[in-house]
């Protein structure tokens, strides 16, 4: 099983994911992505949902048409681990390009 990411942790890895905040009320992060269209959106994941598949570690998320807004966090550890992180540093590169 994860580990939850130890304070240090979670502040070093937080500076490195600046467009990511913490969940008021959960030990969870969340961004919302806003692409040109809905093809580019769902593009976007469907790409994710791949690495996903393979980290065995999927987001919570929501589209609409242009928007997709996820919150990351490792349910059974009860928040926040290095496999959140990874994925979300996946989803900001694939996001760049």
């Amino acid at each position: 099983m994860t580990e939850k990411l130890s304070p240090e942790a979670r502040t070093d890895a937080l500076a490195g994911l600046p467009d990511w905040r913490e969940v008021d009320g959960r030990d969870a992060i969340t961004r919302t992505f806003a692409f040109k269209d809905f093809n580019e959106a769902f593009g976007f994941m469907m790409r994710v949902a791949l690495v996903a598949e393979k980290l065995n570690h999927h987001p919570e998320w929501s589209n609409v048409y242009r928007t997709v807004e996820v919150v990351l966090s490792t349910h059974d550890a009860g928040g926040l681990t290095d496999l959140d992180i990874r994925l979300a540093r996946k989803m900001d590169a694939f996001a760049q390009g």
